[in-house]
């Protein structure tokens, strides 16, 4: 029984132990920044449970080490299913839970969890098997339709919550894999100019509510309405800027400490770092991002399949946009969404699914060639 729960050593050779080790340094820097935003209202509490989730995600990645990847491939069907289903259990009143505007969440009693999280994933795992069984082959018309039928019904059920952040995110893992598979640019852009016009469509719907578009589109003039939707984007660029090269000191961010920055622990966690520690802060961050991303491109290119290539790919697509988006928010640069940092800020579910994902893509590395017993 034991043996069926250990990695055997001649894989652990194989291991990316520098991305793991990566990945812990980020997630106590993130837990650290947590604390200085939350420590005078909450005490320990977002800190403990962030560590919690640390060494949870451990687990979890440990215990996604164990089964050859390809075991993933044989589930795909159930592993997307289950993600539309949770997305269809949050169209119930029952199990709805709205925040920030976007019923985006469920809970069932004490628990509750972000389905949009797991359905990302579901589509990402979908795609790579139908590829891996298509042998690659994009272009038929036939191949192209069924993908991306996989992809729209996640993506329209996200939509009508409405949560934009993650549809981008959808959109953009798809958008990815398209490109890695092979996929003619002609189509590539004929499908950009519909989706545009969905867009325009969406936009102008009643699902798209006033005070969401507000929200949306404040990143473009903040100062319009520096007491409500420019409100938090206003405090975060003055809490970055304030930082300058050194920053402030650990919990010594007057705005972060305040309370002057709504959600500084989750979506604007980076404005606390910019605060208290500046531009070398900042820098560290990204640099981790970096190493990180690199490594998991590497264990991309080198895998020893179609499946574990486009796996790779979406979940490094996800983890970049995500970077790329949350930071460009908190800078006035992109739109405010409810897209977390990776590993940085609190947020149980997409905690969960980070590390899910950083050991499913561990897992392809480890197993890019075969090991002689």
């Amino acid at each position: 029984m034991l043996k069926k729960i250990k990695i055997n050593k001649k894989l652990l050779k194989q291991l990316d132990f520098i991305t793991i080790l990566t990945v812990i340094i980020l997630g106590i820097f993130g837990s650290i920044n947590i604390y200085s935003a939350t420590h005078l209202n909450c005490g320990n509490y977002y800190l403990k449970s962030q560590l919690i989730g640390i060494a949870a995600g451990m687990v979890i990645i440990y215990l996604v080490l164990i089964p050859d990847y390809a075991i993933v491939k044989r589930y795909a069907n159930i592993i997307y299913s289950f993600g539309v289903f949770l997305l269809i259990l949050n169209c119930l009143p029952m199990f709805k839970s709205t925040v920030n505007g976007a019923s985006s969440w469920i809970k069932i009693g004490p628990v509750s969890m972000q389905p949009s999280e797991f359905a990302k994933v579901g589509i990402i795992i979908m795609l790579a098997k139908e590829l891996d069984d298509m042998e690659g082959n994009i272009n038929n018309l036939k191949n192209f339709m069924k993908l991306t039928a996989y992809a729209a019904l996640p993506m329209i059920l996200i939509v009508t919550q409405p949560d934009m952040g993650m549809m981008m995110v959808c959109f953009f893992i798809v958008l990815g894999i398209y490109i890695v598979a092979g996929l003619d640019f002609k189509i590539i852009g004929g499908g950009l100019a519909i989706l545009t016009g969905l867009i325009c469509i969406v936009w102008n719907s009643p699902i798209m509510q006033t005070y969401w578009k507000t929200r949306l589109l404040s990143f473009l003039d903040p100062d319009a309405d520096p007491l409500g939707a420019g409100f938090q984007l206003s405090q975060s660029k003055l809490a970055i800027g304030s930082g300058g090269i050194l920053g402030k000191g650990f919990l010594k961010g007057s705005l972060t400490t305040g309370g002057f920055i709504p959600e500084a622990h989750t979506d604007f966690i980076f404005s606390v770092i910019g605060e208290e520690w500046g531009l070398i802060g900042a820098l560290f961050a990204l640099m981790l991002y970096a190493i990180i991303i690199y490594r998991l491109i590497k264990i991309a290119k080198n895998s020893k399949d179609i499946f574990g290539t486009i796996v790779s790919v979406g979940l490094i697509a996800t983890m970049l946009f995500s970077i790329l988006q949350n930071i460009g928010m908190t800078i006035g640069i992109m739109p405010i969404t409810g897209i977390t940092l990776p590993f940085l800020s609190y947020g149980r579910s997409s905690m969960l699914t980070a590390f899910m994902s950083i050991g499913i893509v561990l897992n392809i590395g480890m197993r890019r060639k075969k090991i002689s017993f």
